[in-house]
């Protein structure tokens, strides 16, 4: 077999596999159980490797390649490997044989993977259908992930990041399939690169998304730091998305991330004694405008996250806001979260509440984003970076909504506009028509509206209108128009046409 891994070959692999359920099953239920089979695959290909070289190295003594098997990153107990299911395909029980791999797989890995196949069932009847019809898709499922092109040993793929695209790629579609639940657990490449080329971390930073999803933010933002030296955290409130995102840490090998399943705003877990923990960088893409989030009991947070003002009960925008200020490191911390624009105008408690980060000098930059760029969402959004060392009082506005990839159905920032936004935010200066530098007495002059447009004039004046040559070209084209008549009236007289 050929040791040449075509990642474009293996992604369309993994996507057929997606038939099996497509029509009959949501597409936010399918990708649990397409994602999880891609997972248990990967493990047991690795630990099919591992056990082919322990045994060539230890010349098939059994003790031994059993204690250097144990040593290794994940545990694969006998008869839980995807070859035995494979193997048992055609029973009448198999939903039930994959569970209870699952199971023995998690207890076997309780450090990496406690509770990640708990909220998911291949033997579900209201997921999959009636016996008959479940294992006839759980079949083809284990037969589409047989393909032998889709071998994810370490002898093949060696140090890339093979499985992890493929499960970015895999996920980007589901959110894409998904509509509005898409935007819930994924947020587009192009704007994670973009987010974490803003931020900038650097070697030994601590990265914490508190509002996480399956985890693709967060793994933008680390990738950017260029080494290995960053520790990861990070919150969902959703379990099968906790899960989710599990998974993908590991398949990026990383799997020492720190990913709590709890509700943010009402009962953060990423606390050190009775205190919030504190990052380095801090990023997210919180649900736009989430009601009910908890604002009856803001006053009484053990955490003080909400001194500023409590956000609007039916709009907790500022809420998440708040929360990822006061866990970012104080004089270094920074945060990027993105934000329906309405955050940067509407009044009342939020009026407060922003006038106030602003005279706080924290907040850097406000950066309008394309339309349609998100899942589930046509709206533009902005993002906003808040920098706790920031060295002036100025804020950039930067008005990149025009500049883009008009797509089908979604939008998309190219990698020429995602750099032009990049390096005018490190400019730090006014561009004409696209980016301002203003004064916090401008802002102030405003009453701390962000409304891009008060700042970045793109108005474009219309080219000025020659009336008299306008007036020539019209009576030639009346003339012409007229001849063209004369003409066709004498073709429908001769063909007898009234």
């Amino acid at each position: 077999m050929s040791t040449q891994v075509n990642q474009d070959e293996i992604n369309a692999i993994a996507w057929r596999a997606c038939d099996t359920f497509r029509g009959a099953v949501d597409p936010s239920e399918y990708k649990n159980y397409i994602l999880v089979m891609l997972f248990v695959k990967y493990m047991s290909d690795q630990w099919k490797d591992k056990r082919e070289e322990y045994q060539k190295k230890y010349d098939g003594d059994k003790q031994r390649i059993e204690r250097a098997l144990s040593r290794e990153r994940f545990i694969v107990p006998a008869h839980c490997d995807f070859d035995f299911l494979y193997s048992k395909r055609g029973e009448s029980n198999i939903g039930e044989l994959i569970n209870i791999a699952l199971d023995k797989i998690e207890d076997a890995n309780k450090a990496k993977l406690e509770n990640v196949f708990r909220g998911i069932d291949f033997n579900s009847e209201s997921n999959l259908g009636e016996t008959k019809e479940r294992n006839r898709r759980l079949k083809s499922l284990l037969e589409d992930f047989a393909n032998p092109k889709l071998d994810l040993r370490s002898s093949r793929i060696g140090n890339k990041d093979v499985i992890g695209d493929v499960y970015e790629y895999l996920i980007g579609h589901f959110a894409s399939d998904a509509g509005k639940k898409g935007g819930e657990f994924y947020t587009p490449g192009e704007v994670a690169t973009l987010l974490a080329k803003l931020l900038q971390p650097k070697p030994g930073n601590t990265i914490c998304d508190p509002t996480c999803g399956s985890g693709s933010l967060l793994i933008r933002v680390a990738k950017e730091v260029g080494s290995n030296d960053f520790s990861l955290f990070g919150q969902e409130s959703n379990g099968s998305t906790w899960a989710l995102c599990r998974m993908n840490m590991s398949l990026h090998n990383m799997d020492n991330a720190r990913i709590e399943w709890c509700n943010t705003l009402t009962s953060p877990k990423l606390i050190e004694g009775n205190k919030l923990m504190k990052f380095n960088i801090v990023v997210a893409n919180p649900p736009f405008s989430l009601d009910k989030w908890g604002a009856e009991t803001a006053d009484k947070d053990p955490f003080r996250r909400f001194w500023r003002g409590t956000p609007p009960k039916s709009k907790a925008d500022y809420a998440f806001i708040s929360h990822m200020i006061e866990i970012a490191l104080e004089d270094e911390g920074k945060v990027g979260v993105i934000v329906p624009h309405g955050v940067l105008f509407r009044g009342g408690a939020e009026g407060k509440i922003r006038q106030k980060l602003i005279e706080e000098n924290m907040l850097e930059a406000v950066i309008g984003l394309p339309v349609n760029l998100f899942f589930g969402t046509g709206i533009p959004a902005a993002i906003l970076i808040f920098n706790k060392g920031k060295k002036t009082t100025d804020i950039l506005f930067v008005d990149a909504s025009r500049e883009f990839e008009d797509g089908k159905n979604q939008n998309r920032l190219r990698a020429q506009d995602i750099e032009k936004i990049v390096q005018t935010c490190q400019a730090f200066k006014t561009i004409e028509k696209y980016a301002y530098r203003a004064t916090l007495a401008e802002i102030r002059e405003n009453d701390f509206n962000l409304n891009i447009p008060r700042y970045v004039d793109t108005f474009e004046e219309e080219t000025e209108v020659d009336v008299a040559a306008t007036q020539v070209q019209i009576e030639k084209l009346e003339k012409e128009l007229a001849s063209v008549r004369e003409e066709m009236a004498k073709h429908l007289k001769e063909l007898k046409i009234d």
